[in-house]
């Protein structure tokens, strides 16, 4: 992979990670605020603690793709990103495109799903 690409990738991985960082912010910030005098209801209560337990869910995901996100950054600056964890071959660059923080090739990542159904 040549630095023109590698570049596009650091920029894509950066912007992904500001955006959720942002995300973050206004859910601890706006979000997640309730005001107790709107919610005199017990139903709207429970609907915004829903809702807000929703949002915490949504936000503990990306909190684990930020990971991702990071380690692959990581690679970057290490020369080892586009490569297989596991076999150590190119992952691809049709594979990056549609996921930049993939750490395995297309081959290694089916063998891992195959065996997640089989053992769970």
């Amino acid at each position: 992979m040549n630095k023109k690409q590698l570049n596009e990738f650091k920029i894509l991985l950066q912007n992904k990670k500001s955006l959720i960082l942002q995300e973050a912010t206004k859910t601890m910030n706006k979000e997640l605020k309730i005001n107790k005098e709107e919610m005199a209801d017990t139903m709207d209560r429970s609907a915004v603690e829903t809702d807000n337990n929703f949002l915490l869910r949504l936000r503990d995901r990306e909190r684990k793709l930020l990971k991702k996100i990071n380690d692959s950054l990581n690679r970057i600056e290490k020369g080892s990103f586009g490569v297989c964890n596991l076999c150590g071959e190119d992952i691809g660059e049709m594979r990056l495109n549609a996921r930049p923080m993939a750490m395995l090739c297309i081959k290694c990542k089916e063998d891992q799903e195959k065996k997640e159904k089989l053992y769970g």
